[in-house]
């Protein structure tokens, strides 16, 4: 990018319509409320609905324009994905400005999702994936609308076990776990742009990452482990590690905030922040990794998303 994008840089989004998911906390939260407050009409998808209703509250009080609504959403039950996916399709009259694929679990204890998937590839990559395709036809209810999938820099490294992505018949690594995840993030997230392209579609494919960036991650990866060492031992790094190398949500959403609302951005952009290898600054376009641009992976993980999650792909 040919300057230093901030916040300021947002025009009015009056007249968009913008689901994020896992709202209720994080970059999810905050770029919640930074739409909300130049104009959009937000969607909050949650999965508690306690949760999603405090953050309701906090991105109403903000608001410039239409007030902002609640969406149930587990992206652990392919069954909430679906009726999540038609709740919005009727509350926007099929008419969606932008989708933020934000919501996530990192490096958690081994676990399954309710349809019996990996729980990291589970709810980062699966069901995001299939919310993605069952929201398609409203994305294309309005001109230019945006897919906005989050990666990592931890999908630096990463490999996709195609053959074994649920990590069935190998040790599950939860640090490789979440590689995986996010890796498959950043290959769905081209393969979309490459198939939309090809279909000809107006809709735009553009992901995001958010550096190192202090949020609750560290504290839910935390609590998924039985083993309270573990537990102690994971709090500690991320209280020690979050002040010295992470920076502020409000840092940390500009990336997504970029991808989300810049005139600048093309479909197939990557970005980022721009200082100390991707951990922290402000959002420039980077470089996808090798495997997320090599057409093969993309095609292969797209057709095993769509095997398992019974979703059919859209563009097909």
């Amino acid at each position: 990018m040919n300057r230093r994008w901030t916040e300021t840089d947002i025009t009015d989004q009056s007249a968009r319509t913008v689901l994020i998911t896992g709202a209720n906390s994080g970059l999810g939260l905050r770029s919640a409320e930074v739409l909300a407050g130049r104009g959009a009409r937000v969607l909050l998808a949650c999965r508690s609905p306690e949760r999603g209703q405090a953050a309701l509250g906090r991105v109403a009080a903000v608001a410039t324009g239409e007030q902002p609504e609640l969406v149930r959403l587990d992206l652990a039950d392919l069954a909430s994905v679906r009726e999540a996916a038609s709740a919005v399709r009727e509350l926007t009259g099929d008419a969606l400005d932008v989708l933020v694929n934000n919501a996530g679990v990192m490096a958690t204890a081994r676990g399954r999702t309710a349809d019996g998937f990996e729980l990291q590839f589970g709810i980062n990559h699966l069901g995001h994936a299939a919310l993605t395709w069952l929201l398609m036809p409203a994305l294309r209810g309005t001109s230019a609308a945006r897919v906005v999938t989050v990666s990592s820099v931890v999908a630096y490294g990463a490999q996709i076990r195609l053959d074994d992505p649920n990590t069935e018949h190998h040790r599950y690594n939860a640090g490789a776990a979440y590689g995986q995840s996010k890796l498959a993030n950043q290959v769905f997230g081209v393969e979309l742009d490459r198939r939309l392209r090809a279909a000809g579609s107006s809709v735009l494919s553009v992901l995001a990452h958010p550096g190192y960036t202090s949020t609750g991650l560290v504290g839910n990866m935390a609590g998924s482990y039985r083993n309270p060492l573990a537990r102690r031992a994971i709090a500690t790094i991320g209280r020690l590690g979050n002040p010295v190398f992470g920076q502020r949500v409000e840092q940390g959403a500009l990336p997504l905030l970029c991808a989300a609302t810049d005139a600048d951005v093309e479909s197939g952009d990557y970005l980022g922040p721009d200082r100390f290898f991707g951990i922290r600054g402000l959002p420039t376009k980077v470089r996808t990794l090798a495997a997320a641009r090599d057409p093969h992976t993309g095609s292969a993980l797209w057709e095993l998303t769509a095997r398992l999650t019974d979703v059919t792909p859209d563009p097909s």
